[in-house]
């Protein structure tokens, strides 16, 4: 592999060109396909990136990305990086509120975008309105795919309904290889959305460097670069296989939607020595059969992990490693804590652990963390730079130096791995027949570590409350997005309010939706 191209320089890419210079044959990625070297994945990311050259894509070109993580996704997505794109992270699920919100931040602070990478069936299925109804009903919305003005970038095979000009991934990483010039690693080169209402949503914007710094601190918590034999390690989440393929290790991809039995085969079958998931995702696990002894570390991360998990886990699996991952979209890791200090500290507060090095943590007055580091995200799209990340947590640092979380500063849910913002859907919600107001809450489940989200809603007397609530279980999925759906409708006579505004007291209506449902 020595003549391997090195395409990214010192980004993802250009690591994995070297690892693939140094163990050619050792295997980087396996799923359902097969497995592939590092060899391999180097050879067809540098050739996808010499494609893409050639049919005209560009350092500072925009590419709005919708492929789900696997091998495509590593192959193509590094490749737009190295080229020297902007991979921005198109989310499928998202609704076509929230989708067209998020375009219009795109287009107005980077440059407008070019290109659309996206799976083959998704687009198949968006040309035909049967097909469009369908993926509505999944959840599935994006209306880019119908934008004349994208050039389509496809993985998967070519079916009926593509454009005419769309190009095939797989042929793109046949195209022989050239010598990329060196990029820049400071520009931006993955745009992640996390959160936002329709008037403002937010984007994290991260750089080769950033992303290449964040996947090394990760590895180095966890003693990749020492662990002793093949660290094999299983998940759905691209940025857990970016940090492991830049540590030299075998991604082993889960396909999505992640379902707990086929997880757990595949589990077994790739004799996985590490596996990543939310807490929620991990209860599932447990539930739906037993965790392979080849397992030596199990991490939680994207939400808090109640006790109740950890001890489950600890019992599932006596000899593994059991780690959460304290992090952000915008600063991934922050502190890794083991799960026996976890319990140990629960009753004094959600232990986080201490600053992982490289990582300065401080207070503001309100109590709310704050942190900075090489691996900070450079900016949000239209706020300009970060120099230090508000997480939205409030916390505190105890005599050890270590971070104590106490709770979020916002109100947004979390649904899995879903951040769900009730200032997003309860207006469309209110607005609907019969409904004078409505506010959804999340009622925390200790053992999944889910929150069900209940919708509490107030009639405005014009229809009878059993009709109404027929008609908002038949309204709702046509409303707001799939993934906002409530797991719960409640009809109160008004909702609780707090304060000489007189907004609506959430607290209040959590504890009365819970004390309803027992």
């Amino acid at each position: 592999m020595s003549g391997t191209p090195n395409p990214a320089g010192a980004g993802l890419a250009g690591r994995i060109a070297d690892h693939a210079r140094r163990t050619p044959d050792a295997p980087a990625l396996l799923d359902a396909h097969g497995t592939l070297t590092y060899a391999e994945l180097a050879r067809r990311i540098a050739a996808t990136a010499s494609g893409l050259r050639a049919v005209g894509m560009s350092a500072g070109d925009t590419v709005l990305f919708a492929v789900r993580p696997g091998r495509d996704a590593v192959v193509l997505g590094l490749a737009v990086m190295a080229v020297g794109a902007a991979v921005v992270v198109a989310d499928p699920g998202a609704g076509a509120e929230l989708d067209a919100a998020r375009g219009r931040l795109v287009t107005e602070r980077l440059a407008a975008p070019r290109w659309l990478a996206a799976e083959s069936w998704l687009c198949a299925l968006s040309a035909r309105k049967a097909g469009r109804t369908l993926l509505h009903r999944l959840g599935l919305n994006l209306p880019a795919l119908s934008d004349p003005t994208l050039r389509l970038l496809h993985t998967g095979p070519r079916l009926p309904g593509l454009p005419p000009n769309a190009l095939s991934a797989a042929t793109l990483a046949h195209t022989a290889s050239a010598p990329a010039p060196a990029g820049d690693p400071d520009r931006p080169a993955l745009v992640v959305f996390t959160s936002g209402t329709t008037a403002r949503p937010r984007a994290v914007v991260h750089s080769q460097a950033t992303l290449l710094a964040g996947a090394d601190l990760l590895g180095e918590s966890l003693g990749l670069p020492t662990a002793p034999g093949p660290v094999v390690v299983h998940s759905e989440q691209l940025m857990i296989a970016f940090a492991f393929l830049a540590a030299g290790a075998t991604w082993s991809a889960a396909p999505l939607p992640v379902r707990p039995k086929r997880f757990l085969r595949d589990l077994r079958r790739r004799r996985a020595t590490h596996t990543f998931g939310t807490p929620a995702a991990l209860a599932r696990l447990l539930a739906a059969g037993q965790l392979p002894d080849t397992l030596g570390t199990v991490l939680l991360g994207a939400a808090p992990v109640p006790p109740p998990i950890l001890r489950r886990l600890q019992h599932a699996l006596p000899s593994a490693r059991i780690a959460v991952i304290y992090g952000a979209t915008e600063m991934l890791p922050i502190a890794v804590t083991e799960a026996e200090e976890k319990l140990d500290h629960a009753p004094h507060g959600d232990l986080a652990g201490h600053p992982l090095p490289g990582v300065t943590a401080g207070l503001n007055e309100e109590g709310e963390l704050l942190v900075r580091g090489a691996h900070l995200a450079i900016g949000y799209l239209g706020d300009g730079p970060i120099g230090e990340l508000n997480t939205g947590d409030r916390a505190r640092i105890d005599a050890e130096g270590r971070i104590v979380l106490l709770g979020r500063t916002k109100d947004m849910l979390i649904r899995g791995s879903f951040n769900l913002y009730p200032g997003l859907y309860e207006p469309a919600i209110a607005a609907l027949p019969g409904v004078a107001e409505a506010v959804i809450v999340g009622v925390p489940d200790p053992l999944t570590a889910d929150e069900a989200v209940v919708l509490a809603v107030c009639p405005d007397g014009s229809v009878p409350e059993p009709e109404l609530l027929r008609s908002l279980q038949r309204e709702l999925p046509r409303t707001i997005d799939h993934a906002a759906l409530p797991d719960r409708i409640r009809c109160l006579p008004a909702i609780p309010r707090r304060g000489r505004t007189e907004k609506p007291d959430r607290e209040r209506l959590r504890t009365l939706v819970t004390r309803e449902a027992r």
